[in-house]
């Protein structure tokens, strides 16, 4: 059975030797506890509780299933107990304000936690992977009574949250639903309508799920600007604070996916429910959007997750698998072939796996630095930097990194060939699973819409001037470095073609809007791209340090060099095709008429 072991040196790596975090949560105020032997010792524990409690579900989730009867969804075998374990190991409060019961422990380091627990089992790490959105949501908007009623619970892992936005007649649109809320005398508010895609909207694992609803009010506003948010939980709190009366709310039913199947995916029909606003009237899209921002990274990290997955376990089979000889000769003299690692194809699926999980890793972890830096640095202006980085990096992380990940997923398969689409060997399971994160929190398009649309032309490029002049500054820094020369060389090259073409894209669009829809996807792997080769190359400055300076650990670091030699040579020269398809215009996808799409 396939099997999943957290990679606590290359977490390590990026996180001290690339991104310094030790330094950066010493600047942090009320995050001084977060140490060096206190941060390895917090990841040891994630990784003995992802290795040995999750890890063995991960299949069980997938051959069970959801059992969904009489409006109640029974999780599969050893998920409850599972959960419990994580609620008594005190993971849900790790990164929360000790106000409400959290631990006060930078969201950085939350996040790395979350990589191991999604990797073992992506479909059980989703019960209390939403729970984080809606904190962090409450905390934001929430009144000092709904943080004490429902923030308090939701950061002990007592109840889990959802996200509810999506309706049977609109998905991305949501300027289209029609969930209303009713207001009523004591001040509370009547939700009638249907969500679908509910993650987690019903489980067995706790006594009681909060809600997070958008709906419209009687006197609300056409469009996004006449939306309202409210918490709406499955029951409502008694005098005590605990679960009480039943709210008129049910699960209508769960859907038959194609991956996830451990976690339910649910119709939830709200009939009169007793909700509660959050934040002001017609401003619920504003306050969704820290619950939205929250699980985007986190459906980044999936990205990451399926590819780590993906390649340890075809790793392993390739080095096990014999199937024909090396066509340099003989490399296994004892066996009748030699292993499949030896043969190109194979290596370069492997190292396709390796080089995008490890340059996502560093991609999700320098954006979580910035989630620290802009909630708790003591600076207004570094708070707006890490905002205006977040803000640019969040769709490239999202879309790229799931796009990428659901690649490696397929080489996973395709390492072990016929075997691949055998589920005994979890990796049919892996593409599965992995497939919907290029859907959920937006789709890959939407992300780029987003990210060329918005971030950048509505911004007149200054979100991407800044990023591109970091960039500029790390090529400058090793100005005459001839082992750092055949990495900022190119990455320079790029980073200046960067801002060129988002130059003729923006003045293409100035003639037809349209435009940026047809360059929108290309020009956000592009980005991916050469975002992912900045990082590629900070760690290779670190490694050659390393290996300068002498280290005993010279086997790590030389496959760190030479897993960025195959990203330049291999990976990065996608660029080309991006940058022409992207130029290409939107007139050869609009020439045809709608109507003579015909077969």
């Amino acid at each position: 059975m396939a099997e999943y072991k957290a990679p606590l040196r290359d977490m390590q790596f990026v996180l001290n030797e690339v991104l310094h975090m030790d330094a950066h949560y010493q600047q942090l105020p009320g995050c001084e506890e977060a140490t060096p032997d206190m941060v390895s010792a917090i990841l040891e524990e994630g990784a003995k509780f992802a290795e040995r409690v999750l890890s063995p579900l991960n299949q069980v989730g997938d051959q069970e299933g959801c059992q969904f009867q009489d409006g109640e969804v029974k999780t599969p075998t050893g998920f409850k107990e599972a959960y419990s374990a994580f609620v008594e190991g005190g993971w849900p409060s790790l990164a929360h304000d000790p106000e409400w019961g959290g631990q006060g422990l930078p969201e950085s380091l939350g996040i790395v936690i979350n990589e191991m627990v999604g990797t073992a089992n992506w479909a059980w790490s989703m019960y209390p992977g939403l729970s984080h959105g809606a904190m962090n949501t409450l905390d934001a908007h929430g009144t000092e009574e709904q943080k004490q009623t429902y923030l308090t619970k939701l950061v002990s892992g007592e109840w889990t949250g959802t996200m509810c936005l999506t309706e049977p007649h609109c998905g991305t649109d949501l300027g289209m639903l029609r969930t209303k809320a009713e207001p009523q005398a004591d001040g509370t508010y009547k939700v009638t309508g249907t969500k679908i895609f509910i993650s987690a909207g019903e489980h067995d694992l706790t006594d009681n799920i909060v809600h997070i609803v958008l709906a419209r009010l009687p006197d609300a506003p056409a469009g996004t600007k006449g939306i309202s948010l409210f918490i709406v939980p499955k029951f409502l709190p008694n005098a005590a604070g605990e679960a009480g009366e039943r709210n008129a709310l049910k699960c209508g039913s769960i859907e038959h996916k194609m991956g996830i199947h451990g976690n339910s995916t649910c119709v939830m029909n709200f009939d009169g429910a007793t909700g509660f606003l959050i934040g002001p009237a017609n401003k619920g899209l504003n306050c969704m959007f820290t619950f939205m921002n929250t699980a985007r990274i986190g459906t980044a990290l999936q990205g990451l997750a399926h590819a780590e997955w993906g390649f340890q376990n075809s790793l392993v089979y390739a080095k096990d698998r014999l199937q024909m000889r090396a066509l340099s000769g003989v490399k296994n003299p004892d066996g009748a072939a030699d292993p499949i690692i030896v043969h190109p194809a194979v290596r370069n699926m492997l190292l396709t796996q390796k080089a995008f999980a490890e340059g996502g890793r560093a991609l999700i972890y320098f954006a979580a630095q910035q989630v620290d830096r802009s909630a708790l640095s003591a600076s207004a202006e570094e708070k707006q930097e890490a905002e205006d980085l977040l803000s640019l990096l969040t769709p490239i992380a999202k879309a790229f990194l799931t796009e990428v990940g659901f690649e490696s997923a397929n080489h996973g398969l395709q390492v072990f060939g016929g075997h691949g689409y055998i589920a005994e060997w979890g990796m049919e399971q892996n593409v599965r699973d992995c497939r919907i994160s290029m859907l959920y929190e937006g789709t890959s398009q939407i992300q780029a819409l987003d990210l060329l649309g918005r971030k950048i032309l509505m911004s007149q490029g200054e979100l991407l001037k800044r990023f591109t002049k970091m960039i500029h500054k790390f090529c400058q820094a090793h100005e005459g470095n001839a082992a750092m020369e055949p990495y900022t060389k190119t990455l320079a090259g790029l980073n200046k073609e960067w801002g060129e073409l988002t130059l003729k894209v923006g003045m293409k669009a100035m003639q037809n809007r349209e435009e940026v829809g047809a360059a929108a996807m290309d020009y956000l792997m592009y980005s991916g791209y050469i975002t992912l080769a900045w990082l590629w190359a900070r760690q290779v400055e670190v490694a050659q340090n390393a290996l300068a300076a002498g280290t005993s650990e010279e086997a790590f670091y030389k496959a760190k060099l030479a897993t960025a030699r195959f990203y330049y040579d291999r990976l990065l020269p996608r660029t080309k095709m991006h940058a022409d398809v992207m130029l290409s215009g939107a007139d050869n996808l609009l020439a045809l008429d709608s109507e003579h799409f015909i077969f």
